[in-house]
Protein backbone atom coordinates (compact mmCIF):
# COMPACT_ATOMS: atom_id res chain seq x y z
CA UNK A 1 0.00 0.00 0.00
CA UNK A 2 3.18 2.04 0.48
CA UNK A 3 4.58 4.19 2.67
CA UNK A 4 1.89 6.46 5.49
CA UNK A 5 2.52 9.79 5.40
CA UNK A 6 3.69 10.55 9.25
CA UNK A 7 1.18 13.48 9.71
CA UNK A 8 -3.06 12.69 9.19
CA UNK A 9 -6.44 13.93 9.51
CA UNK A 10 -8.60 12.04 12.57
CA UNK A 11 -12.36 12.44 12.50
CA UNK A 12 -14.94 11.44 14.38
CA UNK A 13 -18.06 12.82 12.31
CA UNK A 14 -20.69 11.82 10.32
CA UNK A 15 -19.46 11.20 6.69
CA UNK A 16 -17.67 13.91 6.52
CA UNK A 17 -16.58 13.79 9.86
CA UNK A 18 -15.00 15.47 13.02
CA UNK A 19 -11.41 16.36 11.76
CA UNK A 20 -7.77 17.06 13.87
CA UNK A 21 -4.10 16.89 12.84
CA UNK A 22 -2.04 14.18 14.70
CA UNK A 23 0.87 12.40 14.64
CA UNK A 24 0.94 8.63 13.47
CA UNK A 25 4.76 8.05 13.84
CA UNK A 26 3.68 4.61 15.67
CA UNK A 27 1.28 3.57 12.86
CA UNK A 28 4.24 3.98 10.35
CA UNK A 29 6.69 2.27 12.15
CA UNK A 30 4.34 -0.63 13.42
CA UNK A 31 3.10 -1.15 9.27
CA UNK A 32 7.03 -2.93 9.01
CA UNK A 33 6.79 -5.02 11.85
CA UNK A 34 3.03 -6.37 10.98
CA UNK A 35 3.51 -9.94 9.83
CA UNK A 36 1.66 -10.34 6.57
CA UNK A 37 -0.64 -13.22 6.55
CA UNK A 38 1.08 -15.35 3.60
CA UNK A 39 -1.59 -17.69 2.69
CA UNK A 40 -4.35 -15.50 2.13
CA UNK A 41 -2.40 -12.62 0.36
CA UNK A 42 -1.32 -15.64 -2.14
CA UNK A 43 -5.13 -16.23 -2.52
CA UNK A 44 -6.02 -12.81 -3.32
CA UNK A 45 -3.00 -12.55 -5.59
CA UNK A 46 -4.90 -15.93 -7.23
CA UNK A 47 -7.79 -14.37 -7.63
CA UNK A 48 -6.42 -11.13 -8.99
CA UNK A 49 -4.72 -13.28 -11.29
CA UNK A 50 -7.75 -15.34 -12.52
CA UNK A 51 -9.47 -12.17 -12.94
CA UNK A 52 -6.63 -10.54 -15.32
CA UNK A 53 -6.98 -13.68 -17.26
CA UNK A 54 -10.49 -15.40 -17.74
CA UNK A 55 -12.54 -11.83 -17.03
CA UNK A 56 -15.25 -11.75 -19.93
CA UNK A 57 -13.62 -8.48 -20.61
CA UNK A 58 -10.24 -6.99 -19.84
CA UNK A 59 -9.62 -4.95 -16.46
CA UNK A 60 -7.57 -2.52 -15.09
CA UNK A 61 -4.97 -3.19 -12.67
CA UNK A 62 -5.63 0.09 -10.67
CA UNK A 63 -9.23 -0.29 -10.43
CA UNK A 64 -8.95 -3.74 -9.68
CA UNK A 65 -6.64 -3.17 -6.73
CA UNK A 66 -8.70 0.10 -6.13
CA UNK A 67 -12.36 -1.83 -5.49
CA UNK A 68 -10.13 -4.66 -3.25
CA UNK A 69 -8.88 -1.87 -0.92
CA UNK A 70 -12.41 -0.36 -1.07
CA UNK A 71 -14.11 -3.65 0.04
CA UNK A 72 -11.89 -4.32 2.52
CA UNK A 73 -12.46 -0.89 4.75
CA UNK A 74 -16.35 -0.64 3.82
CA UNK A 75 -16.91 -4.13 5.14
CA UNK A 76 -14.98 -2.92 8.74
CA UNK A 77 -17.83 -0.10 9.99
CA UNK A 78 -20.18 2.09 8.34
CA UNK A 79 -17.02 5.10 8.18
CA UNK A 80 -14.13 3.67 7.73
CA UNK A 81 -13.82 3.82 3.84
CA UNK A 82 -11.24 4.60 0.37
CA UNK A 83 -11.12 8.11 -0.84
CA UNK A 84 -9.65 8.73 -4.12
CA UNK A 85 -8.15 11.77 -5.01
CA UNK A 86 -11.47 13.39 -5.72
CA UNK A 87 -13.13 12.23 -2.73
CA UNK A 88 -10.16 12.83 -0.62
CA UNK A 89 -10.03 16.32 -1.89
CA UNK A 90 -13.98 17.21 -1.29
CA UNK A 91 -13.35 16.02 2.12
CA UNK A 92 -10.34 18.67 2.83
CA UNK A 93 -12.70 21.11 1.31
CA UNK A 94 -15.76 20.60 2.95
CA UNK A 95 -14.53 21.17 6.09
CA UNK A 96 -14.09 24.86 4.61
CA UNK A 97 -17.60 25.47 4.07
CA UNK A 98 -17.59 25.69 0.53
CA UNK A 99 -17.82 22.59 -1.85
CA UNK A 100 -20.13 21.72 -5.19
CA UNK A 101 -22.98 19.39 -5.40
CA UNK A 102 -26.59 18.32 -3.70
CA UNK A 103 -25.56 19.45 0.09
CA UNK A 104 -26.69 15.38 1.19
CA UNK A 105 -24.60 13.43 3.87
CA UNK A 106 -24.67 10.22 2.90
CA UNK A 107 -23.93 6.13 3.76
CA UNK A 108 -24.42 2.93 2.16
CA UNK A 109 -26.82 0.60 3.02
CA UNK A 110 -27.49 -3.43 1.01
CA UNK A 111 -25.90 -1.40 -1.84
CA UNK A 112 -27.90 1.84 -2.18
CA UNK A 113 -27.17 5.49 -1.06
CA UNK A 114 -29.11 5.58 2.21
CA UNK A 115 -29.55 9.53 2.77
CA UNK A 116 -27.85 10.09 6.80
CA UNK A 117 -29.29 13.81 6.73
CA UNK A 118 -29.75 16.63 3.75
CA UNK A 119 -27.39 19.73 4.95
CA UNK A 120 -29.80 22.80 5.53
CA UNK A 121 -30.71 24.67 3.07
CA UNK A 122 -28.99 22.70 0.41
CA UNK A 123 -30.68 21.79 -2.65
CA UNK A 124 -31.33 18.37 -1.75
CA UNK A 125 -33.26 20.05 2.19
CA UNK A 126 -35.05 22.45 -0.19
CA UNK A 127 -36.30 19.46 -2.83
CA UNK A 128 -37.56 17.47 -0.40
CA UNK A 129 -34.72 14.36 0.42
CA UNK A 130 -35.01 13.40 3.65
CA UNK A 131 -32.99 11.03 6.51
CA UNK A 132 -33.33 7.97 5.70
CA UNK A 133 -34.23 8.19 1.88
CA UNK A 134 -32.75 5.44 -0.35
CA UNK A 135 -31.13 6.48 -3.51
CA UNK A 136 -31.58 3.57 -5.91
CA UNK A 137 -30.89 5.42 -9.57
CA UNK A 138 -28.68 8.60 -9.95
CA UNK A 139 -30.21 9.64 -13.59
CA UNK A 140 -29.69 6.74 -15.78
CA UNK A 141 -27.83 5.08 -13.56
CA UNK A 142 -28.57 2.15 -10.78
CA UNK A 143 -26.64 2.52 -7.37
CA UNK A 144 -26.35 -0.95 -7.09
CA UNK A 145 -23.24 -2.28 -8.11
CA UNK A 146 -21.68 1.50 -7.60
CA UNK A 147 -18.93 2.11 -4.80
CA UNK A 148 -20.29 4.69 -2.60
CA UNK A 149 -17.73 7.15 -3.77
CA UNK A 150 -19.13 6.26 -7.49
CA UNK A 151 -22.33 7.39 -6.71
CA UNK A 152 -21.01 10.93 -5.24
CA UNK A 153 -19.01 11.48 -8.09
CA UNK A 154 -21.97 10.84 -10.03
CA UNK A 155 -23.91 13.31 -7.87
CA UNK A 156 -21.39 16.42 -8.05
CA UNK A 157 -20.83 18.36 -11.07
CA UNK A 158 -21.06 21.58 -12.33
CA UNK A 159 -23.01 24.27 -10.84
CA UNK A 160 -26.83 25.03 -12.44
CA UNK A 161 -26.48 21.55 -14.05
CA UNK A 162 -29.88 19.36 -12.78
CA UNK A 163 -29.56 15.39 -11.65
CA UNK A 164 -32.56 13.13 -11.09
CA UNK A 165 -32.91 11.46 -7.99
CA UNK A 166 -34.56 8.32 -7.97
CA UNK A 167 -35.56 7.70 -4.14
CA UNK A 168 -37.25 4.95 -1.94
CA UNK A 169 -39.02 6.04 1.40
CA UNK A 170 -39.97 4.15 4.10
CA UNK A 171 -44.31 4.43 4.33
CA UNK A 172 -44.33 5.49 0.04
CA UNK A 173 -45.41 2.52 -2.36
CA UNK A 174 -43.65 3.93 -5.18
CA UNK A 175 -40.48 5.08 -5.72
CA UNK A 176 -39.96 9.17 -5.61
CA UNK A 177 -38.05 10.87 -8.24
CA UNK A 178 -36.66 14.43 -7.33
CA UNK A 179 -34.88 16.88 -10.00
CA UNK A 180 -32.18 18.65 -8.58
CA UNK A 181 -29.98 21.76 -9.37
CA UNK A 182 -26.63 21.37 -8.64
CA UNK A 183 -25.04 24.07 -6.81
CA UNK A 184 -21.70 25.53 -4.53
CA UNK A 185 -22.57 24.82 -0.87
CA UNK A 186 -21.64 27.66 1.12
CA UNK A 187 -22.64 26.30 4.74
CA UNK A 188 -23.17 29.11 7.27
CA UNK A 189 -22.13 27.62 9.95
CA UNK A 190 -23.45 29.75 12.99
CA UNK A 191 -26.47 31.88 12.82
CA UNK A 192 -28.14 33.91 15.67
CA UNK A 193 -30.92 35.89 17.09
CA UNK A 194 -32.54 37.51 19.95
CA UNK A 195 -35.84 36.24 19.89
CA UNK A 196 -36.84 37.54 22.99
CA UNK A 197 -35.64 40.44 25.45
CA UNK A 198 -32.59 39.37 27.37
CA UNK A 199 -33.48 35.54 25.36
CA UNK A 200 -30.74 34.47 22.66
CA UNK A 201 -30.74 31.84 20.16
CA UNK A 202 -27.63 30.35 18.63
CA UNK A 203 -27.85 28.03 15.87
CA UNK A 204 -24.31 25.83 14.93
CA UNK A 205 -25.49 23.76 11.74
CA UNK A 206 -21.75 22.35 11.42
CA UNK A 207 -18.22 22.38 12.88
CA UNK A 208 -16.36 24.22 10.36
CA UNK A 209 -12.83 26.04 10.18
CA UNK A 210 -14.24 29.13 11.98
CA UNK A 211 -17.40 27.89 13.11
CA UNK A 212 -15.84 28.86 17.17
CA UNK A 213 -14.57 32.28 15.94
CA UNK A 214 -18.05 33.12 14.42
CA UNK A 215 -19.88 31.33 17.10
CA UNK A 216 -18.04 34.41 19.51
CA UNK A 217 -18.87 36.82 17.42
CA UNK A 218 -22.37 36.28 17.18
CA UNK A 219 -22.37 35.76 21.24
CA UNK A 220 -20.49 39.18 21.05
CA UNK A 221 -23.39 40.90 18.97
CA UNK A 222 -26.27 39.31 21.08
CA UNK A 223 -24.99 41.16 24.15
CA UNK A 224 -24.23 44.05 22.41
CA UNK A 225 -28.19 44.25 22.57
CA UNK A 226 -28.02 43.63 26.09
CA UNK A 227 -27.65 41.32 29.29
CA UNK A 228 -28.66 37.69 28.81
CA UNK A 229 -31.06 36.03 30.75
CA UNK A 230 -30.79 32.78 28.97
CA UNK A 231 -29.49 31.52 25.97
CA UNK A 232 -30.90 28.69 23.85
CA UNK A 233 -28.02 26.46 21.82
CA UNK A 234 -29.23 24.69 18.98
CA UNK A 235 -27.39 21.56 17.76
CA UNK A 236 -30.12 19.99 16.31
CA UNK A 237 -29.43 18.03 12.77
CA UNK A 238 -25.63 19.01 12.80
CA UNK A 239 -23.85 16.34 11.53
CA UNK A 240 -20.22 17.16 12.71
CA UNK A 241 -16.78 18.63 11.51
CA UNK A 242 -14.07 19.54 13.19
CA UNK A 243 -13.26 18.08 16.11
CA UNK A 244 -10.94 21.44 17.33
CA UNK A 245 -14.14 23.65 16.92
CA UNK A 246 -16.26 21.16 18.91
CA UNK A 247 -13.71 22.03 21.61
CA UNK A 248 -13.79 25.56 20.66
CA UNK A 249 -17.29 26.12 21.06
CA UNK A 250 -17.00 24.26 24.38
CA UNK A 251 -14.37 26.45 25.28
CA UNK A 252 -16.99 29.79 24.74
CA UNK A 253 -19.33 27.90 27.37
CA UNK A 254 -17.19 25.95 30.18
CA UNK A 255 -14.18 27.50 32.28
CA UNK A 256 -10.47 27.38 31.08
CA UNK A 257 -8.27 23.99 31.58
CA UNK A 258 -12.02 22.06 31.55
CA UNK A 259 -12.28 18.00 30.16
CA UNK A 260 -14.54 18.01 26.78
CA UNK A 261 -14.29 14.92 25.25
CA UNK A 262 -10.83 11.97 25.09
CA UNK A 263 -10.50 9.46 22.93
CA UNK A 264 -8.96 5.88 23.26
CA UNK A 265 -7.53 3.51 20.95
CA UNK A 266 -5.58 0.65 20.70
CA UNK A 267 -1.98 2.79 19.58
CA UNK A 268 -0.65 5.40 21.62
CA UNK A 269 -1.73 8.22 19.08
CA UNK A 270 -5.28 7.20 19.34
CA UNK A 271 -5.33 7.68 23.05
CA UNK A 272 -5.45 12.13 23.86
CA UNK A 273 -7.61 14.37 26.09
CA UNK A 274 -8.66 17.42 24.92
CA UNK A 275 -9.43 20.42 27.14
CA UNK A 276 -10.56 24.06 26.96
CA UNK A 277 -7.12 25.43 26.24
CA UNK A 278 -6.10 27.41 23.24
CA UNK A 279 -3.58 24.70 21.83
CA UNK A 280 -6.20 22.10 21.95
CA UNK A 281 -8.79 24.28 20.00
CA UNK A 282 -6.55 26.77 18.05
CA UNK A 283 -5.30 25.34 14.31
CA UNK A 284 -3.28 28.00 12.85
CA UNK A 285 -5.20 30.72 14.39
CA UNK A 286 -2.32 33.20 16.44
CA UNK A 287 -5.33 35.03 18.10
CA UNK A 288 -7.22 33.48 20.90
CA UNK A 289 -10.80 34.44 19.85
CA UNK A 290 -12.43 33.16 23.33
CA UNK A 291 -10.45 35.84 24.98
CA UNK A 292 -12.84 38.31 23.47
CA UNK A 293 -15.74 36.51 25.33
CA UNK A 294 -17.38 38.73 28.02
CA UNK A 295 -17.17 36.51 31.64
CA UNK A 296 -20.62 36.49 31.64
CA UNK A 297 -21.21 34.18 28.88
CA UNK A 298 -19.75 31.60 31.14
CA UNK A 299 -22.61 32.11 33.45
CA UNK A 300 -25.82 32.28 32.06
CA UNK A 301 -28.31 29.54 31.99
CA UNK A 302 -28.26 27.64 29.28
CA UNK A 303 -30.23 25.14 26.49
CA UNK A 304 -28.56 22.76 24.25
CA UNK A 305 -30.91 21.40 21.60
CA UNK A 306 -29.99 18.24 20.35
CA UNK A 307 -32.19 15.38 18.20
CA UNK A 308 -31.16 12.14 15.82
CA UNK A 309 -29.49 14.32 13.50
CA UNK A 310 -26.93 15.85 16.12
CA UNK A 311 -23.59 13.39 15.36
CA UNK A 312 -20.18 13.85 16.35
CA UNK A 313 -18.82 16.97 16.92
CA UNK A 314 -22.56 18.07 18.25
CA UNK A 315 -22.62 15.22 20.24
CA UNK A 316 -19.22 15.98 22.03
CA UNK A 317 -20.45 18.85 22.79
CA UNK A 318 -23.84 18.36 24.38
CA UNK A 319 -22.18 15.62 25.97
CA UNK A 320 -19.74 17.88 27.62
CA UNK A 321 -21.76 21.27 28.86
CA UNK A 322 -23.85 17.68 29.95
CA UNK A 323 -21.43 16.29 32.25
CA UNK A 324 -20.21 19.26 33.63
CA UNK A 325 -24.11 20.58 34.42
CA UNK A 326 -23.42 23.90 32.54
CA UNK A 327 -26.61 23.27 30.62
CA UNK A 328 -29.56 21.33 30.52
CA UNK A 329 -29.78 19.02 27.11
CA UNK A 330 -33.52 19.06 25.28
CA UNK A 331 -34.85 16.98 22.58
CA UNK A 332 -34.62 13.49 21.50
CA UNK A 333 -31.92 11.34 21.93
CA UNK A 334 -28.67 12.04 19.10
CA UNK A 335 -27.36 10.52 16.44
CA UNK A 336 -24.35 7.81 18.34
CA UNK A 337 -21.50 8.36 16.51
CA UNK A 338 -19.27 7.92 19.29
CA UNK A 339 -15.91 6.60 16.82
CA UNK A 340 -12.92 8.10 15.44
CA UNK A 341 -11.92 7.83 11.93
CA UNK A 342 -7.97 8.48 11.02
CA UNK A 343 -7.28 9.74 7.31
CA UNK A 344 -4.22 8.42 6.46
CA UNK A 345 -2.83 10.10 2.75
CA UNK A 346 -1.96 7.95 0.20
CA UNK A 347 0.56 8.12 -2.79
CA UNK A 348 -1.23 9.39 -5.59
CA UNK A 349 -2.87 11.95 -3.38
CA UNK A 350 -6.02 9.34 -2.11
CA UNK A 351 -6.02 8.45 1.27
CA UNK A 352 -7.79 5.98 3.67
CA UNK A 353 -10.53 6.86 6.24
CA UNK A 354 -10.00 3.98 9.18
CA UNK A 355 -11.98 3.73 12.56
CA UNK A 356 -9.14 3.90 15.10
CA UNK A 357 -10.89 4.58 18.27
CA UNK A 358 -13.99 5.77 20.14
CA UNK A 359 -14.69 8.79 21.84
CA UNK A 360 -16.27 9.36 25.39
CA UNK A 361 -17.37 12.38 27.34
CA UNK A 362 -15.47 14.00 29.94
CA UNK A 363 -17.55 11.37 32.62
CA UNK A 364 -16.23 8.80 30.60
CA UNK A 365 -19.50 7.49 28.71
CA UNK A 366 -19.43 5.85 25.07
CA UNK A 367 -21.90 7.34 23.24
CA UNK A 368 -21.36 4.81 20.67
CA UNK A 369 -24.52 3.37 18.63
CA UNK A 370 -26.48 4.93 21.97
CA UNK A 371 -26.29 8.85 21.30
CA UNK A 372 -26.73 11.74 23.95
CA UNK A 373 -29.87 11.19 26.24
CA UNK A 374 -31.11 14.18 26.41
CA UNK A 375 -31.66 15.56 30.27
CA UNK A 376 -35.56 16.41 29.16
CA UNK A 377 -37.07 14.64 26.13
CA UNK A 378 -38.72 16.93 24.40
CA UNK A 379 -40.40 15.34 21.03
CA UNK A 380 -40.35 17.36 18.20
CA UNK A 381 -44.32 18.80 18.46
CA UNK A 382 -46.85 19.25 21.19
CA UNK A 383 -48.58 15.41 20.33
CA UNK A 384 -45.25 13.68 21.02
CA UNK A 385 -44.63 12.76 17.59
CA UNK A 386 -41.56 13.15 16.09
CA UNK A 387 -40.21 12.17 12.48
CA UNK A 388 -38.47 8.57 12.26
CA UNK A 389 -34.54 9.21 11.71
CA UNK A 390 -31.35 6.96 11.22
CA UNK A 391 -29.34 6.32 13.62
CA UNK A 392 -25.43 4.71 14.17
CA UNK A 393 -27.11 1.81 15.54
CA UNK A 394 -29.06 1.08 12.50
CA UNK A 395 -26.42 1.22 10.06
CA UNK A 396 -24.73 -2.01 9.45
CA UNK A 397 -21.98 -3.50 10.62
CA UNK A 398 -21.48 0.04 13.12
CA UNK A 399 -19.32 -0.22 15.92
CA UNK A 400 -20.59 -1.25 19.25
CA UNK A 401 -20.43 0.40 22.49
CA UNK A 402 -17.38 -0.52 24.40
CA UNK A 403 -19.28 0.17 27.81
CA UNK A 404 -22.88 -1.50 27.46
CA UNK A 405 -21.30 -3.62 30.18
CA UNK A 406 -21.36 -1.26 32.56
CA UNK A 407 -24.74 -0.43 34.49
CA UNK A 408 -26.24 2.67 33.36
CA UNK A 409 -22.65 4.18 31.49
CA UNK A 410 -25.11 5.42 28.79
CA UNK A 411 -27.81 7.16 30.72
CA UNK A 412 -26.88 10.59 32.83
CA UNK A 413 -28.55 11.07 35.78
CA UNK A 414 -31.93 13.53 35.00
CA UNK A 415 -32.07 17.14 37.18
CA UNK A 416 -34.39 16.11 40.31
CA UNK A 417 -35.92 20.27 39.49
CA UNK A 418 -36.37 19.30 36.09
CA UNK A 419 -39.38 16.92 34.41
CA UNK A 420 -40.73 16.75 30.78
CA UNK A 421 -43.11 20.13 30.25
CA UNK A 422 -46.42 18.74 30.23
CA UNK A 423 -48.33 18.47 27.20
CA UNK A 424 -51.28 21.42 26.64
CA UNK A 425 -54.98 20.00 28.07
CA UNK A 426 -56.34 19.86 25.12
CA UNK A 427 -53.35 18.35 22.78
CA UNK A 428 -54.12 14.94 21.58
CA UNK A 429 -52.43 11.79 22.53
CA UNK A 430 -50.08 9.85 19.84
CA UNK A 431 -51.85 7.28 18.08
CA UNK A 432 -52.65 5.97 14.74
CA UNK A 433 -54.66 8.92 13.93
CA UNK A 434 -52.62 11.59 14.50
CA UNK A 435 -51.29 14.02 11.25
CA UNK A 436 -48.25 13.81 9.88
CA UNK A 437 -45.35 15.88 11.32
CA UNK A 438 -45.14 19.60 9.54
CA UNK A 439 -41.81 20.04 7.70
CA UNK A 440 -39.67 22.34 9.86
CA UNK A 441 -39.81 26.09 9.45
CA UNK A 442 -36.78 27.80 7.77
CA UNK A 443 -37.24 30.96 9.55
CA UNK A 444 -34.93 31.17 12.19
CA UNK A 445 -36.17 30.62 15.43
CA UNK A 446 -39.28 30.23 14.13
CA UNK A 447 -42.19 30.83 16.76
CA UNK A 448 -43.94 27.37 16.01
CA UNK A 449 -41.05 25.62 16.49
CA UNK A 450 -42.36 23.66 19.69
CA UNK A 451 -38.91 22.33 21.04
CA UNK A 452 -37.62 25.76 21.61
CA UNK A 453 -40.50 27.43 22.75
CA UNK A 454 -39.89 24.27 25.36
CA UNK A 455 -36.36 25.43 25.77
CA UNK A 456 -37.11 29.24 26.03
CA UNK A 457 -39.96 28.14 28.85
CA UNK A 458 -37.49 26.48 30.72
CA UNK A 459 -35.07 29.16 30.94
CA UNK A 460 -37.82 31.80 31.79
CA UNK A 461 -38.92 29.72 34.74
CA UNK A 462 -35.38 29.47 35.89
CA UNK A 463 -34.91 33.16 35.89
CA UNK A 464 -37.82 33.34 37.95
CA UNK A 465 -36.39 30.64 40.44
CA UNK A 466 -33.40 32.48 41.09
CA UNK A 467 -35.23 35.80 41.39
CA UNK A 468 -37.11 34.55 44.37
CA UNK A 469 -36.33 36.41 47.81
Amino acid sequence: MGKLKQTGLVCAGLIGGVLISLQFSAIAEKETRVSLPIEELRTFAEVFNAIKQGYVEPVDDKKLITHAISGMLSNLDPHSSYLDADAYKDLQVGTQGEFGGLGIEVGMEDGLVKVVSPIEDSPADRGGVKSGDLIFKIDNTLVKGLTLSDAVKRMRGKPKTQIKLSILRKGEDKPIEITLTREIIKVQSVKSKLVEDGYGYLRVTSFQENTAAALVKHLNDLYKQGPLKGLVLDLRNDPGGLLNMAVGVSAAFLPPNTLVTSTDGRTPDAKHQFYTLPEDYLRGSKEDYIKNLPAEIRKVPMVVLINGGSASASEIVAGALQDHKRAVVMGTTSFGKGSVQTVLPLPGKTAIKLTTARYFTPSGRSIQAKGIVPDIVVEESANGSSSTRLREADLENHLENSKDKEKDAATPVKPQSKAPPAKPKNSPGKDEGDEPLEPPSRELASKKDYQLNQALNLLKGLQIMQNKP
